[in-house]
């Protein structure tokens, strides 16, 4: 049988530190991806898949659906001659992103991305 806690603030050990739920609940990550120059997931929450979509081009599919596309997004590359990353296509499903150099062509490159918004 499952079992359920039900709390408004939580502490730490000591009684300091209180933070509340709807902090940790609504200020988490509801997903992160770091991912390879060819959208393999190095290390990932709540991603179920990365698909090279294109050079610099990633998409990244969640385990869990976003409540609605209105989330929040952003990233960074990190490799190569990247040098930063922008989130460009949201659905309740899926992120896509690019990796750009400074001229502003897209290169492929190791990404990192998180998002944060409600969960479906």
């Amino acid at each position: 049988m499952a079992s359920e806690l039900r709390v408004n603030t939580l502490k730490d050990a000591s009684g300091n530190n209180s933070v509340g739920m709807s902090t940790v609940a609504e200020g988490t990550a509801k997903a992160w991806v770091r991912g390879g120059n060819d959208a393999s997931l190095t290390d990932s929450f709540n991603i179920s898949s990365g698909t090279d979509l294109n050079t610099g081009y990633y998409r990244y599919a969640f385990s869990s659906a976003m409540a609605n596309a209105n989330y929040s997004g952003g990233g960074f590359a990190f490799s190569g001659s990247a040098k930063y990353s922008n989130y460009e296509t949201a659905t309740t499903a899926h992120a896509e992103v690019n990796t750009f150099v400074d001229s502003g062509s897209k290169s492929d490159s190791t990404n990192s991305s998180q998002y944060h918004g409600d969960l479906a």
